[in-house]
């Protein structure tokens, strides 16, 4: 659970990054954003609010080695050297320019920020914000004159729709740092280099993470491949998603055998599902299952609308 009641914006600077590939330009600031107590109130609502049930993971590279992803080491200055955040977001906002290349990645306005007081499974940690602005709203402004109001449209970040963001956390540093991700843009190509092109991401082997991949397998296994193997009726089908889900909504703790008993029932679909998790995993690079972890009532929650 992470709580941002008590959390304080220390320092913020802000650059305007184009697509390289666009021909559009990088613009870098001199120095932080000067706010006032109003500003910072509005700056941390826009910047958090989108993190409320937030899911981890880990900075990583291509090789698995995460102490070679930039963005880790632009962390990591500022975690042991909070005066270095305005040269570091510069460094992370020239890094954003490098990577979008793809020609429909929009331009946009970042925010880079070190955060303090958030309160994470109830130990208090610091964090280094990176939030994009792609998508300008129109706001109506009226203006009093003398004798008479004056209309003026203007083009502004709306503070509730953050478009991309991400919290880099000071926990597990030498795992990558634990991370947090939004990304309001999921379809197409360019939807994939916030995550992967720039942030260079693995999800994290916790609760959440765990109970996600499996409930997400089961679903597979049960809506497309148990009809390539035998002959089932879709009530059958709907039945052991509902049973899935069951399982995991009223136990506390995963254990495999009991979950493959409860639910399939039959040795011969236990032994099917063993090996299409087993062969989905491979296919997947995901790591094998713990035959026992804690079941996540969020990752629950939210895999029973999917």
């Amino acid at each position: 659970m992470i709580n941002f009641t008590n959390c304080t914006l220390e320092q913020v600077s802000a650059h305007q990054v184009g697509n390289k590939t666009n021909g559009d330009e990088l613009y870098l600031s001199d120095k932080p954003i000067s706010v006032t107590q109003h500003q910072e109130e509005l700056l941390l609502r826009y910047f958090l609010k989108p993190f409320n049930q937030p899911e981890f993971y880990h900075l990583t590279f291509s090789n698995g080695d995460h102490t070679l992803n930039p963005l880790y080491h632009f962390a990591k200055s500022v975690f042991y050297a909070p005066e270095s955040l305005h040269e570091n977001s510069r460094n992370i906002a020239q890094h954003l320019y490098e990577v979008s290349e793809h020609p429909n990645i929009k331009a946009g306005d970042v925010f880079i920020a070190e955060l303090s007081g958030i309160e994470l499974d109830g130990q208090l940690v610091e964090a280094v914000g990176i939030f994009k602005s792609e998508n300008k709203h129109a706001f109506l402004q009226l203006e009093r004159g003398a004798s008479s109001c004056a209309l003026q449209c203007l083009d502004g970040i709306h503070i509730d729709k953050l478009d991309k963001g991400c919290l880099i956390i000071n926990l597990d540093e030498d795992k990558g740092y634990k991370v947090c991700i939004v990304d309001k843009v999921n379809k197409g190509d360019e939807a994939q280099y916030w995550k992967e092109n720039f942030l260079q991401l693995e999800p994290c082997n916790d609760k959440y993470h765990q109970t996600k991949d499996f409930l997400s397998i089961a679903r597979q296994y049960v809506t497309k491949q148990i009809a390539e193997e035998f002959e089932v009726e879709q009530t059958d089908k709907i039945d052991l998603l509902n049973k899935s889900v069951e399982y995991f909504k009223t136990h506390e703790q995963f254990d495999k055998q009991e979950f493959e008993e409860q639910v399939f029932q039959q040795p011969e679909l236990i032994e099917s599902f063993q090996k299409f998790d087993q062969h989905y995993r491979e296919e997947m690079e995901w790591d094998p299952v713990d035959t026992s972890f804690e079941i996540s009532p969020q990752a629950v929650k939210k895999q029973s609308r999917v």
